[in-house]
């Protein structure tokens, strides 16, 4: 599985394509949100030859949906995302003007729900749905077995954990998910946030102060 990061600016947010040999690929928290980002996307999707199956969100938090509708109008793909987090949609407009800004298009409804346990599927790779709620009650990872590595959104950073004083979130539930579901994987795996560097499974055990 190969895989190609964005970082879009406006609060800077990772956004992921993964694909394998078969060209078939999924995006991960399109957070484009500018013109341009949106066209950076698009050329490198169309140069790589790519066929998008899947628009996954990690959760609904207002940066890592910026690019949802112009991904269902490009690619005709619908959001996929855990339910729980679904009224974050409706409370998009609100949170952004809390940040000084308006959002540019109103955030489209989920498409699909992805569920604890849930497998995505695009050519020949598997990713499993892990629900690690505390950031946000919907908080979705998604995990690749087999290419040891993990896309947790705001669930886990290098060196830090997500906010839980936003709506829904609480901070104990956080920890102790990220220690039950998430720790329990190889050391080796390989962590790529929603926001900074990557980083490993075992890197974030042993020196994360959140868990000394």
């Amino acid at each position: 599985m190969k895989i190609k990061k964005f970082e879009f600016n406006m609060f800077p947010v990772n956004c992921y394509v993964l694909w394998d040999e078969t060209n078939e690929a999924v995006v991960i928290d399109p957070g484009c949100f500018y013109e341009e980002e949106k066209q950076t996307f698009k050329n490198f999707i169309q140069t790589q030859g790519l066929t998008l199956k899947h628009l996954l969100n990690t959760h609904l938090h207002l940066d890592h949906i910026f690019g949802n509708p112009f991904i269902m109008r490009e690619y005709n793909l619908k959001a996929e995302a855990g339910q729980q987090d679904e009224f974050w949609l409706a409370q998009a407009p609100n949170q952004s003007r809390m940040f000084g800004f308006q959002i540019n298009e109103e955030p489209v409804p989920l498409g699909k729900y992805v569920c604890d346990g849930d497998i995505i599927c695009f050519g020949n790779t598997q990713l499993e749905a892990i629900h690690v709620p505390g950031h946000s009650p919907g908080s979705m990872v998604y995990y690749c077995k087999e290419e040891a590595c993990l896309f947790s959104g705001d669930v886990l950073f290098q060196g830090s954990i997500g906010r839980a004083d936003l709506a829904g979130g609480n901070f104990d539930e956080l920890r102790e998910h990220i220690c039950s579901r998430l720790f329990i994987l190889p050391n080796d795996t390989k962590v790529y946030p929603g926001h900074g560097p990557s980083t490993s499974i075992g890197e974030e055990k042993s020196n994360n102060p959140f868990f000394r």
